[in-house]
Formats: structure tokens, sequence, C-alpha cells
């Protein structure tokens, strides 16, 4: 006989939270293999397929393409077993750098639910528990019959001190700011459960309400603070309205954090880069691979943070302490159709010229072409950021959170320079160091600096101190 087990959307690992469903790879009634790629779904970091851990029949699907799921949330359901009727197990893998587990759990026991039509009491929890999973079971009834299903519900029958079927924080936070009550409000999602769609809805009727227009899908008791809001934000005729989500949404929520978090301050010296494009044209005259100019860079920021460990750390806030870091895995900022992303090249300590020019190469495609893995775009402890190629001298970039500082490259241009006591015009590049001030201080960042630029005018520098 077969057992129907139901695939849960994983967490994608590093903090996300929901992914948006880009493409189902299966229909309803397919038969699938364990770990088979079951559907595509896009991240704020990167576009995945999702395997399932079963294998069977499929039964059911949840959620359109475009439909955005948070984690934990239904995906599908299989129908697993075999003639003889003994039930057969997944395969229990987990993704490389996601995982196939559930949810995280709740850190505190969940109230039992008192649902309007006699739940019982002693057995509430489950019900609540199962409403807020997205699961399929519901409580039994005084009289033993099945209570309703939360999604079954009225929004006015929803309790005033119970759980809320809600496991986004994104969802509750755009509640809240929206000065939305969960509690009044009944989920479009799988057995009731609270979507972004359904928050974003009843914000929206709230608007419509306010200026006189037909709402879309009215909730009962909008509070008025929430109708103020969004009538605050209600569009003008030409205005332009931008999502914030997807990568821009986690670039954003991810800078807002180093702000708030990092007393940031940058320092900067122009360096003459004559004699370092010389030594690449050199280095590609020789034949073999061609050597990226990034990858020069990236040699001499290995190097630089050797001798200042201090740069090639974090802040552990909670225990007040700095932790240096014994490898150099190095963050580069790429520029992609899908918004800005940072590949992480790791162990860059490690590699020579050659080797870090093919790890840029094939991060910066997989970036281009959305397949980066969470893997690839976390974990970096320094970032080299190249803003030359879009045609600036120098910037002031942001620390790439949780890192402590990140070296700023402008164009290299020719410019009149005095060298060996004489006027000359001589290839020249601006470098900036934004730095976290409370990993050291200005002695120690200048010095950074200053080797760098003393790399880049003389590359030989480098040769000396390897």
């Amino acid at each position: 006989m077969a057992q129907v087990l139901e695939f849960k959307l994983p967490d994608l690992g590093e903090g996300l939270t929901e992914a948006e469903i880009v493409r189902w790879l299966v229909q309803v009634g397919d038969v699938v293999a364990v770990d088979q790629p079951v559907v595509e779904v896009e991240t704020a970091k990167a576009s995945v397929e999702v395997p399932c851990p079963y294998g069977g029949v499929v039964t059911a699907r949840y959620g359109e393409e475009g439909a955005e799921l948070p984690v934990g949330a239904p995906l599908l359901t299989v129908a697993v077993g075999e003639p003889d009727g003994k039930s057969t197990a997944g395969s229990g893998n987990v993704l490389v750098g996601y995982g196939t587990s559930e949810a995280p759990g709740r850190r505190r026991r969940v109230r039992p639910v008192a649902l309007t039509g006699g739940g019982a009491s002693g057995n509430g929890d489950t019900g609540a528990r199962a409403a807020v999973n997205g699961t399929k079971a519901a409580s039994p009834g005084v009289n033993g019959t099945a209570a309703a299903p939360v999604s079954s519900l009225p929004a006015t029958a929803l309790p005033s001190d119970g759980p809320v079927p809600v496991i986004s924080p994104l969802v509750r936070r755009l509640a809240r700011e929206g000065g939305l009550d969960l509690r009044r409000l009944a989920g479009s999602g799988p057995d009731g459960l609270i979507l972004r769609a359904d928050v974003e809805r009843a914000l929206r009727a709230g608007a419509d309400q306010g200026s006189g227009r037909t709402a879309e899908a009215p909730v009962a008791a909008m509070p008025v603070q929430a109708v103020a809001s969004a009538s605050a934000s209600a569009s003008v005729p030409g205005e332009v309205r931008v999502p914030l989500k997807g990568i821009r949404g986690a670039v954003a929520d991810k800078l807002s954090r180093s702000r708030r978090e990092i007393p940031d301050a940058t320092c900067w010296v122009d360096a003459d880069a004559t004699e370092l494009m010389r030594a690449r044209a050199a280095m590609n005259a020789a034949g073999g691979t061609k050597i990226s100019l990034v990858a020069l860079l990236a040699r001499i920021c290995a190097a630089a943070l050797a001798r200042f460990p201090e740069l090639n750390s974090s802040v552990d806030t909670e225990a007040r302490e700095i932790v240096q870091h014994p490898y150099v895995h190095l963050g580069f900022a790429a520029q992609t159709e899908r918004g800005l992303v940072v590949p992480v090249v790791r162990d860059a300590h490690t590699r020579d010229a050659e080797s870090l020019t093919g790890e840029f190469a094939r991060l910066t495609e997989a970036a281009r072409a959305g397949t980066l893995t969470p893997g690839e775009l976390t974990g970096g402890t320094f970032t080299l950021n190249n803003y030359g190629v879009f045609g600036v001298d120098g910037s002031t970039p942001i620390v790439n959170h949780p890192e402590a500082a990140m070296l700023g490259v402008g164009r290299i241009v020719p410019k009149p320079w005095v060298h060996e006591g004489e006027l000359a015009v001589r290839q020249v590049v601006q470098l900036s160091l934004t730095f976290d001030h409370r990993v050291c201080d200005g002695g120690t960042a200048g010095g950074f600096l200053r080797y760098v630029a003393d790399c880049v005018e003389q590359p030989a520098v480098l040769l000396r101190t390897l």
C-alpha cells in the first residue's frame, strides 16, 4: 500500500526565508526517482533546482510558477511504496549548501488553540502547529470528529491570543510595518498559511477603502493605522514602483545591516600602475593562460592580508570579540542582469595567478547565468571591488557584512605623474580601502593600503615578500 509523503521547501541556507517558483520540472502523475530535481526556484541569491528526497508518483503540487513560498511550506506530495505494501524511505540526503531538513521548529511550546466550533482543548496544540507548519493535520473535535482547519474559518473567527498560521519572518515584518493584525487575516496558502501576497493584498485593500475605491479582497476589521500606512504609499500617476525583492531586496537588507552595525571609514591613495601593467603583458606574452588584472590584484590582496591580518576578520558582537580568519576567502563584486552579486574565491591565499584567473572566470560566468550556489556566494572574509570597469575613478563602498574591509580599484588611465624626478604620462589608478574601525585603527588600514600601492607600483615588492 502506497504511503503519501509531503516534501516541503527546504532551508536553502544563509538565513533565506522564502523562494520563488521559477519552473516546475514535474507534473502531477509523473513518476520521480529519489533525489530527482522537481522544481526550479529562485532565492535572493541564486536560481537552484531542488531535488526531492522521495521516489514515487507525484500526487499534488503546491504553488504556481511565479509564486513565492516560505521555507517549510509544502512543495509537493509523493506516493511511495512497493508492491508488497512496504513503504519506501527517501534518500535522506541533503543538498550541498542547502539541506532538505524540516524548517526549524519553534523555540517555545505553541499554546493550544480553541477553534470556534468546538475544538478539543487537549489536542488544540496539534491543530495549531499543523496550521503554522502548513501540514494537513486537524485537531479532533469535542465529539471525536475533526475540527475545521484554520483555512476554512472566516477571518473574524481566528482566536485573538493563539498562534498565527504564518512562518515567514518577512510576512510578519510587512504586517507589522503596515499595522495589520495577522489574526484577522485568512491565508490563501495550504491549510490557511498566510503568504506575503495575502498581506500585500490586505494592505492594498486598506488603501482602496481609504480612497473610496472598491477593494480587491476586503479584510475584516482592517486597523485604521494599516489604512493610513497603505494610503501613504499609494502610487501617483506616472510613478514607477519596483518591488524591493529578490537579489535587490537581499542587497538592500545586507547593506542596511552593514550601515547599522559597522562604523566604517575609508582611506585612499593614487598609485602608478604602469609597471604592473607591463608585468602582466610580459606574463601573457610568454604563452599559456592569459592572466587577468583582477587575479594579480587578488594576489596582492592575499599578500597584504598576511601582513595585516586584522583586516581579514569579522566581529562577534555577542561575544564582543574580533575573529581573525586563518584563510582568505576572497569575494569580488560582479554586476549581472539579476543585480549585484559577490561570488567568493575560496582559499585565495593558496592560489597562483593562473588558478585565480580561472576561478574568477568560472564564478563570473556562473553569476551571469544565475547558477551560483549559496555556498559560492557566502563565507567571504574580504572583498575586492573593481569598480573601474564602470569607468569611474573612486568610490566609498559599504563593507560587505560580516567582513571587516573592502579594497576598491578605480579605472587605470593615463595621467601626468612625476616619475624619477620628471613629469611623465603614466598609468594611474586610485585605490581605496573601506574598513571596520572596530577591528583596527587608521595606522593599520593605512599600512595595508600603502603596501598594496607599493606592489602595484613595483611588482617586485610582492616577489620579495612572498
